[in-house]
């Protein structure tokens, strides 16, 4: 089906004369015209489309800009001015990719000189226009074809993912179905959390029911993808994506394919915290039968990366180390009482450097460099610590206590 893309995205440069972009509605690049002569590499030199089709997708400022102009909403092609503060140094001409009545994607030309007399008032008036726009119609039904069977995947995965045991055998074998031999294939999960769905707020009615999309899927290069509700200690979402490997012991799709799922623009909250997404990719099964196993080990890595930058933003299972375990425990159950005051907003700087000189496996000299402080200042903190806790940090037990336990907070609070 992207070859098909790219071949309606021909027709509307050849019809219009001049080279096309078709982006999804989260402005991820999906097939560009051919550039080429001394006119083309001049229309290239504009930052915003040299990064879209270098990166394979447009940044969330560049999104923001362009909707500003209604696109997400017009019927009809739109003619947007250059500005070279924003790094569009040509103007563009949207052609809104739709199908009944739902945008999915946008077709972008550069308005350059052979598109200045093109009246788009009257957009069917012109021949070359209401070819393009016909076309572009063939690209809206196709892309919303293609969401259709997306979404039909992703509900089959989350109902394999989040169904009772006595319920997976009936959604396993209708995935299985679905997936044909790749059912039974080397496979991973990967989970990015959180992810913000489109019933979090962001106002973005077109988007499917779990806020995915099938045409990020195909960029991201996973087989199936969905939200999954409610899974994150706050009640946010995370996504699953389901990725064919090439063998169990290769997870490099998996990592390819977690690194574009994090730059999609529901990776994150939509506020403030939307860059502390992270990744995790669970121990690769093959077939579905562990599937829901796998799902927890990525939703814990993710989760894990999230506390922890040192870990991410993509991490593996096994590379979380006392994660693992942190994961699994009920969140009222991970707070040993003892440690409690040193939890309080009061104690944060106390709370640190313990976690650190437990991290360097309480060699002072280390744990000062990493703090930053003078050795002095260090053994006066470590004795607020024990004074707070009761705890005595020439205890290996005790030290196993706090350090689990601020690792826990941490998890608690970042996720």
């Amino acid at each position: 089906m992207r070859g098909e893309y790219q071949q309606l995205v021909d027709e509307i440069s050849a019809a219009l004369g001049a080279p096309a972009t078709l982006e999804d509605r989260d402005f991820g690049l999906i097939a560009f015209g051919a550039h080429g002569g001394d006119d083309d590499l001049e229309m290239m030199m504009d930052p915003v489309r040299t990064r879209s089709i270098l990166q394979r997708r447009s940044t969330a400022a560049v999104r923001a800009w362009f909707e500003a102009f209604g696109i997400a909403r017009a019927q009809a092609p739109l003619r947007i001015p250059p500005d070279p503060a924003a790094g569009v140094f040509k103007g563009r001409i949207c052609l809104p990719v739709r199908h009944r009545g739902v945008v999915h994607g946008y077709v972008w030309l550069l308005d350059d000189g052979h598109l200045a007399g093109l009246d788009l008032k009257v957009p069917f008036a012109d021949p070359r226009l209401a070819q393009a726009m016909e076309t572009a119609a063939r690209i809206g039904a196709l892309l919303a074809a293609e969401a259709r069977a997306g979404a039909e995947l992703g509900e089959l995965l989350r109902d394999l993912l989040t169904a009772r045991p006595a319920g997976r055998e009936a959604a396993r074998g209708a995935l299985r179905e679905a997936l044909g031999s790749a059912a039974d294939g080397p496979l991973a999960v990967v989970a990015v959390a959180p992810w913000r769905a489109a019933a979090d707020g962001d106002g973005d009615d077109q988007a499917g029911p779990d806020g995915t999309g099938s045409a990020l899927a195909a960029q991201s290069g996973v087989a199936a993808m969905c939200a999954v509700p409610g899974v994150l200690p706050g009640g946010s979402a995370a996504l699953a994506a389901l990725v064919r490997l090439r063998a169990t012991s290769s997870p490099a799709p998996a990592q390819a394919a977690a690194d574009r799922l994090l730059r999609s623009p529901r990776a994150g909250r939509g506020d403030a915290a939307a860059g502390t997404a992270a990744a995790g990719i669970g121990t690769p099964r093959r077939g579905l039968a562990e599937l829901p196993d796998a799902w927890a080990e990525g939703l814990a890595a993710a989760r894990a990366a999230v506390a922890d930058r040192k870990l991410g933003p993509v991490a593996q299972w096994a590379a979380i180390g006392p994660y693992r375990v942190l994961t699994g425990l009920p969140a009222e159950h991970a707070a040993d009482e003892a440690v409690l005051p040193l939890l309080e907003p009061a104690h944060t700087e106390l709370a640190r450097t313990a976690e650190v000189y437990l991290d360097c496996a309480g060699q002072a000299g280390r744990t000062a460099a990493a703090l930053g402080v003078h050795r002095q200042t260090l053994y006066y903190r470590l004795g607020r610590v024990e004074q707070l806790t009761g705890l005595d940090l020439d205890d290996g037990e005790d030290r196993l206590l706090l350090h689990m336990t601020l690792k826990a907070a941490r998890l608690r609070s970042r996720t």
